[in-house]
This record gives structure tokens, C-alpha cells and sequence, in this order.
């Protein structure tokens, strides 16, 4: 069996990451380019095909040299995404990373109507991306007025959900999967969905689990990745 050809990160590679939490995708796009510049003694051009949120986890392509030319064409790939909602509860960033303004009553909620709210998002939907988003207004991140409390307007935008299951209701907690295209915001649909079934919600959790025909399953851990570049040591006697 022929050994297989490494990667030549240097004209063109890619990289599947498992984007660890916490980490934004630019912490990840800095951390390998500094990493292949000591390998290389070369500074590469570093990108990822698609942001995905601190308090996210999963699946992050990262192009290197040419093959950043295709970052677009990555970009534009169906998504699909596994996570929880949680459900009686809003936050202003419609996820964990604000605090919890309001609490919703949730006892009138049945298994059915969360499947019957589900089965509403399906096809073309126009929805508003959250204040605390990198999308720019007026010249600036969104997230960067909205954490100083100030007023952002964020404009609706057309997105396409191709399939949204719910995978189980436990108590406050509906986990789900969903399959959406570029530029769906999952934290909108969370809020989006609290809204339709008369209480509130945010996103609890969110894994990116698949780009195109990439999986995370096929990805590395970022140390697994950074290891790629580390020069070994030379043994002295």
C-alpha cells in the first residue's frame, strides 16, 4: 500500500479542524500561521471557509496558499449543525454568552407543538441576525456596539433550512439537528423558535458537524494539527 502524500501546505492544503470552545476561528486561522511560520520560515496565507461562534464547537475548514482562492466556493456549501435549545429563557446574544434576561412560562408547551414549530422553519425563511454577531454596520462589527449596550439594527436576511428534527424534549431542553445554508444564523433560529412557541429560548449548545461533503468526524483536534508543524527537536551528544 503507497504511503499517502502529505499535504503541500505551502502551495495549497486544508485543514479540518475541531474548533474547540471558546476559541473564536480567527484564534485558530492565528494560531497555525504562526505555528507554520516557524516550520516554514515562510508566512503562508492562512483563512477559514466560515465563521463559527465562540461558544460554538466543530467542524472549521482552514485553507492555506492557494488554496484560499476557494475559500468562497467552501463558504457557500450547505452547513448542518447538532446542538440544544434552551426553552423558557431569552438572552440578548441568544446564547450563553450574556446573561439571562427574561424568563418564560413553559408548562402550556407539548411534544407536538415543538414539532409542529419546527416543520414552520422549513424551506426559505427571513430571519435577523443577532446584535452580537461579527456582521458589519456602519463600518463595525455588530458585537462591538452591542456589548457596549448600544442600539444595532440588524437587517433581515432570506436563508434556507432543508431539514430541522427535533431529536428529543427533555423538560426545558429541546436537542436538535439541522441542515441550512450559508449565512443562517442557528442562535436567531433558537430565539426565532422560542417566539413560536409563546415563551423564550436561546442556544445552549451548537456543534458544526458538517460542510459539503466534510464531516467532523474526518477532523483533528487543534493540538493534533499544530503538531503538524513542530519542527523536532535535533538529539545532541
Amino acid at each position: 500500500m503507497e504511503k499517502e502524500t502529505e499535504p503541500d501546505y505551502l502551495k495549497g492544503g486544508m485543514l479540518l479542524i475541531d474548533k474547540p470552545y471558546r476559541w473564536t476561528s480567527f484564534d485558530v486561522v492565528n494560531k497555525l500561521r504562526r505555528a507554520m511560520l516557524k516550520k516554514f520560515d515562510k508566512r503562508l496565507k492562512v483563512g477559514h471557509a466560515g465563521t463559527l461562534d465562540p461558544l460554538a464547537t466543530g467542524l472549521l475548514i482552514i485553507c492555506t496558499g492557494g488554496l484560499t482562492k476557494r475559500i468562497d466556493e467552501y463558504q457557500a456549501q450547505e452547513k448542518e449543525y447538532e446542538g440544544v435549545f434552551y426553552v423558557g429563557a431569552t438572552r440578548p446574544s441568544y446564547d450563553k454568552e450574556t446573561e439571562i434576561d427574561n424568563t418564560y412560562p413553559v408548562e402550556h408547551i407539548t411534544d407536538e407543538m415543538v414539532q409542529q414549530a419546527a416543520q414552520t422553519f422549513m424551506g426559505e425563511i427571513e430571519q435577523i441576525p443577532p446584535a452580537h454577531s461579527a456582521i458589519k454596520v456602519d463600518g463595525k462589527r455588530a458585537y462591538e456596539k452591542a456589548r457596549k449596550g448600544l442600539d444595532v439594527r440588524m437587517s433581515p436576511r432570506k436563508v434556507h433550512i432543508s431539514e430541522f428534527e427535533v431529536k428529543r424534549v427533555d423538560a426545558n431542553h429541546i436537542s436538535f439537528k439541522v441542515v441550512c445554508s450559508k449565512g443562517t444564523y442557528i442562535r436567531s433560529l433558537a430565539r426565532d423558535f422560542g417566539l413560536k412557541l409563546g415563551s423564550g429560548a436561546y442556544l445552549d449548545t451548537l456543534v458544526r458537524t458538517r460542510i459539503g461533503n466534510f464531516r467532523l468526524v474526518d477532523a483533528m483536534q487543534m493540538d493534533e494539527a499544530l503538531n503538524l508543524f513542530t519542527i523536532p527537536a535535533v538529539d545532541t551528544l
